[in-house]
């Protein structure tokens, strides 16, 4: 896929990224309590570079934490600012590659990239690029968050599709639908997603489809990548420990 496709698919995305959680405001509550905990120190400077519409760096504002998102679709990180706004927080956004990262070096205590987003990035050289950028920006011995999907776990069987996820909208009037059907690459790492939502309209269901590419990046693999960027004392701290959704990589920046 083009370059351009990752950015393309979440601002074709982002008025209806909401739609995918059963309910949004508590899933960004209970994301950003998560992360919070593993943060374990108080307002924070934290960058979320890979922010979409706010579900992390939203959370974390709620925990006092300073925040900047960076997403590469203008959209989600506009989508973002707009909804920290509304609920009175501050969350200073732009839209930004994870690979040239537009900030000095280190600024922040904190990096996160959640939400399996460096995994929309293809190959060694890019993901090596990615950490190294998140390495420079933070502070020495500044922690960085990652979390993917438990490619570990999935790679032995390549599913086809996730189950379909029924949710209704917050007045409780209408359902969506959502699932995903993955179309795995002949080298059995890569994956094309169709994304597809199910909105009723009229008596009849509007059907959107949108379409990106992922790597199913695995532990070592990443862990390995980190290292070489510069990153010490790294290990991988799963759901049912953290609370978080996804299995996070909890490293530090070394000297």
């Amino acid at each position: 896929m083009p370059e351009t496709s990752v950015a393309h698919f979440y601002d074709e995305l982002a008025n209806d990224y909401h739609l995918i959680y059963a309910d949004w405001d508590a899933s960004l509550r209970r994301q950003g309590e998560a992360l919070a905990a593993l943060i374990g120190q108080d307002h924070a400077a934290v960058l979320d570079c890979s922010c979409g519409i706010g579900t992390q760096a939203i959370g974390l504002a709620l925990h006092g934490h300073r925040v900047t998102g960076t997403d590469r679709s203008p959209r989600a990180a506009a989508r973002a600012a707009r909804e920290a706004a509304h609920r009175s927080l501050t969350l200073h956004t732009a839209a930004a590659d994870m690979r040239r990262l537009p900030f000095p070096g280190g600024r922040f205590d904190t990096v996160v990239c959640a939400d399996n987003s460096l995994p929309h990035l293809l190959t060694e050289p890019d993901v090596h690029t990615a950490l190294t950028e998140m390495h420079r920006v933070l502070r020495p011995a500044g922690l960085l968050l990652v979390s993917t999907r438990p490619y570990d776990d999935l790679l032995p069987d390549r599913p086809a599709s996730t189950p379909p996820q029924v949710h209704r909208t917050a007045d409780g009037a209408e359902r969506t639908v959502t699932f995903q059907l993955w179309h795995w690459h002949d080298d059995g790492e890569h994956y094309d997603l169709e994304h597809f939502q199910l909105h009723p309209a009229d008596g009849e269901w509007r059907v959107t489809v949108r379409r990106t590419t992922y790597w199913a990046l695995g532990q070592d693999q990443l862990t390995r990548l980190a290292t070489e960027a510069g990153f010490v004392e790294s290990a991988w701290r799963m759901p049912q420990e953290t609370g978080f959704f996804q299995p996070l990589l909890v490293t530090r920046a070394g000297p």
